[in-house]
C-alpha cells in the first residue's frame, strides 16, 4: 500500500491505546503541511527501539535526527524530567536560574568556551551567533559592511537569517529578499576561501566571520578536512576574523567526542549546539570565548531559553554521557557501523560510492548515475523495521542513539543488506 493510500484510506487507520483512533487524514486536515511524512505514527519508545500505533516495532537509527542522545525512556532522563517538573519548570531570565548556571558551568568545563547563551533550538542558537558576530563586527572590528562566509551545501536552520546562511538555494526559494551580509564558498576548499576573502577586501566588504559545520550533516554527511580547518583557524588568527562552528548536529558526543571541533584539532571563537544537548527536550546554546562575548543586557534574549526544565534535563544528559562512557561507545559502535556499511558497499559497488562519518553520524553515498535515491532506501528499510533518514537526495544517514549496542548495529546493517540485495536483484 502506498503512503498516499494509507493516509487517505480509513480502513488502514491504525488504532491507538491512548484513546480513540489515530487518523492521518484528520492530522493532515489541521496540521500545516511542512513535512513529507512517512505513513507511520510512532507512540512509544524504549532504548533504540520505537513502536507505532499499530504495535509494530522499529530499530531507530534516526533518533529524532541525531537528537535522542540517550535513546527513548532512558532512566536518567525519566528521573531528571520527573524531578524537575515537580520542582520548578519555568521562570523568567529576569532571575537567576540555578540549573542554567550549573549547565553553563558544565559546558565551559568541557569545552573551549567561556560564556554560554541558552535558547530553544539550533536555528535560534545560530541566530544568536550571527547577532554576536554582527555586534562584534561593528564594535570591535569597526566594519561598516561585515560579511559572514558560509559553505555551499551547508545547513544552519530555517529562520530567515539561518536559511540565508545556509548554502543551499532550495531552502531559500520563495523567501527573498534574504538577509544581506552572507557569501558562500565550497566546503573544504582552502584556495576558494582565500580568494573570496581577498576579493571582498578589494570591494570594501570585509569578512567578519567564517561560519562552518565541522561535519556537514544535511549536506551529505561530509566531514571537515583536518588540514583545511587548521588553515582556516590560522587565517582567522592572522586576520582577526572570527571562526564560528555550527555543532547543532555533531555536538554533545555524536562524533565520539563532546564537540565536533575536537576531531579537527582546533578551537572556534563561537560555536552552537542544540539537537542532542538535552536528549530530545528543546534547548539550544551559543557558546563563545570571553574575547568576543560582547552581548550586553538588552542585546539578545529568549523567554523559554535556559529554563529550569530544559537545563535540568540537559545536565542529566551531560552527566550520563560521562557516567555511562557513551563517548567511547559512540567511537566503537561508529567504527563497527562504518565497517559493516563498507562491506555492503563493496558487495554492491554499482549502488554505493562512499561510506563516511565520525562516531555515530555516518552516511552511505549512492551512485549519482543510478535512479535509486536515499528516500527509496529509507522506505525499503522502514518496511523491514529499520528507521533511517536521508542526508540529501543521494546519501543515506545513520544517527542512532549513543547508547546503541553491538547487537543493534549488527541487526541494522543486516536489515540494510537484505534491503539492498532485494533492490539489486
Amino acid at each position: 500500500m502506498s503512503p498516499e493510500t494509507l493516509l487517505q484510506d480509513p480502513s488502514s487507520t491504525p488504532s491507538s491505546d491512548s484513546g480513540g483512533a489515530f487518523a492521518p487524514d484528520r492530522f493532515d486536515t489541521y496540521v500545516m503541511k511542512t513535512y513529507g511524512r512517512f505513513p507511520i505514527a510512532l507512540e512509544r519508545g524504549e532504548g533504540c527501539r520505537v513502536w507505532d500505533t499499530q504495535g509494530r516495532e522499529y530499530l531507530d537509527f534516526v533518533a529524532g535526527i541525531a537528537t535522542c542522545t540517550l535513546g527513548h525512556a532512558h532512566p536518567a532522563l525519566i528521573e531528571a524530567v520527573t524531578q524537575q517538573i515537580q520542582k520548578l519548570h519555568h521562570v523568567s531570565n529576569l532571575y537567576y536560574i540555578p540549573e542554567q548556571g550549573q549547565l553553563a558551568e558544565w559546558i565551559v568545563k568541557h569545552s573551549c568556551a567561556n560564556r554560554v547563551f541558552f535558547c530553544n533550538s539550533g536555528a535560534e542558537a545560530n541566530e544568536a551567533a550571527i547577532k554576536l558576530v554582527r555586534k562584534y563586527a561593528h564594535t570591535v572590528q569597526q566594519l561598516e559592511q561585515p560579511v559572514i562566509l558560509t559553505a555551499k551545501a551547508s545547513f544552519h536552520g530555517r529562520t530567515l537569517a539561518t536559511i540565508t546562511a545556509t548554502g543551499q538555494p532550495k531552502y531559500q526559494k520563495y523567501f527573498d529578499p534574504l538577509v544581506p551580509g552572507f557569501e558562500y564558498v565550497p566546503y573544504n576548499d582552502l584556495e576558494a576561501l582565500e580568494n573570496t576573502i581577498a576579493d571582498l577586501d578589494e570591494g570594501n566588504r570585509r569578512v567578519s566571520a567564517i561560519f562552518l559545520e565541522p561535519l556537514q550533516g544535511e549536506g551529505g554527511v561530509n566531514p571537515g578536512d583536518l588540514e583545511y580547518f587548521q588553515e582556516v583557524r590560522r587565517i582567522c588568527d592572522e586576520t582577526e576574523i572570527l571562526l564560528v562552528l555550527d555543532e547543532v548536529q555533531v555536538g554533545m558526543g555524536r562524533t565520539g567526542k563532546f564537540w565536533g571541533y575536537e576531531n579537527l584539532g582546533i578551537e572556534p571563537d563561537i560555536f552552537t549546539s542544540a539537537k542532542g544537548l538535552a536528549g530530545g527536550i528543546p534547548i539550544g546554546a551559543m557558546m563563545c570565548k570571553e574575547s568576543c562575548a560582547v552581548f550586553e543586557p538588552g542585546n539578545h534574549a529568549s523567554t523559554f531559553g535556559g529554563n529550569p526544565f530544559a537545563c535540568g534535563t540537559s545536565l542529566a544528559v551531560a552527566q550520563t554521557l560521562e557516567k555511562e562512557n557513551l563517548l567511547e561507545n559512540a567511537q566503537v559502535r561508529g567504527e563497527q557501523l562504518r565497517e559493516n556499511c563498507r562491506a555492503i558497499a563493496q558487495q554492491y559497488p554499482k549502488i554505493f560510492t562512499a561510506v563516511r562519518g565520525w562516531g555515530l553520524i555516518n552516511g552511505m553515498e549512492i551512485n549519482a548515475e543510478i535512479e535509486l535515491s536515499a528516500i527509496d532506501l529509507v522506505k525499503a528499510a522502514m518496511d523491514e523495521g529499520l528507521l533511517l533518514v536521508p542526508a540529501g537526495p543521494k546519501v543515506l544517514r545513520f544517527v542512532p542513539p549513543l547508547i546503541v549496542s553491538k547487537e543493534e548495529v549488527e541487526q541494522a546493517t543486516q536489515i540494510l543488506a537484505k534491503v539492498v540485495a532485494k533492490i539489486a536483484s
